[in-house]
């Protein structure tokens, strides 16, 4: 959350029935979005396409229908790009602080197969803020293997 501010719903820990390590994993995911000022740099980022737009806009008389179009537009080349880039960044990092931890990182690959089995319907990954479940299992999958050494060093130590 803007300001740094970290927040775990309890119903994600209930309905998938989360163990430490993958609990570990969630929470490693939004230290992450916090340590890389996500929320921050997505704020900048709409703030100049907002400005971009207007510009734009008024430039060529687009008028509101015109703007209104090139915000669309933007959503889905920009904006949507952009968040799920820091979803896998958050992703990535998220594993890492987890395995630094001592936990498994393989745990990270199972909250996205819950998450999977709990979703319904499925939106395209292009249409959402979020990678898709299928693309960040196969992600954390490689991931979780190149943080096996991270992990069994932590654990001895």
């Amino acid at each position: 959350m803007p300001g740094g501010r970290i927040v775990v719903y309890s119903g994600i820990i209930k309905k998938l029935n989360l163990t430490d390590a993958q609990l570990a994993a969630v929470m490693g995911h939004e230290i992450a979005h916090a340590l890389r000022e996500h929320s921050r740099e997505q704020a900048s980022t709409d703030q100049l396409k907002n400005i971009g737009i207007f510009a734009v806009a008024t430039a060529t008389g687009l008028g509101d229908l015109g703007a209104s179009a090139l915000n669309l537009a933007s959503q889905y080349t920009i904006s949507l790009p952009f968040s799920r880039s820091h979803e896998t960044e958050a992703d990535h990092i998220g594993t890492e602080l987890m395995a630094r931890a001592g936990y498994d990182p393989k745990e990270a690959v199972e909250v996205w197969v819950k998450m999977s089995k709990m979703s319904g319907g499925k939106v395209p990954e292009i249409l959402s803020t979020h990678p898709s479940n299928e693309s960040r299992i196969k992600d954390l999958k490689e991931i979780a293997a190149k943080l096996e050494p991270v992990y069994q060093a932590a654990k001895k130590g």
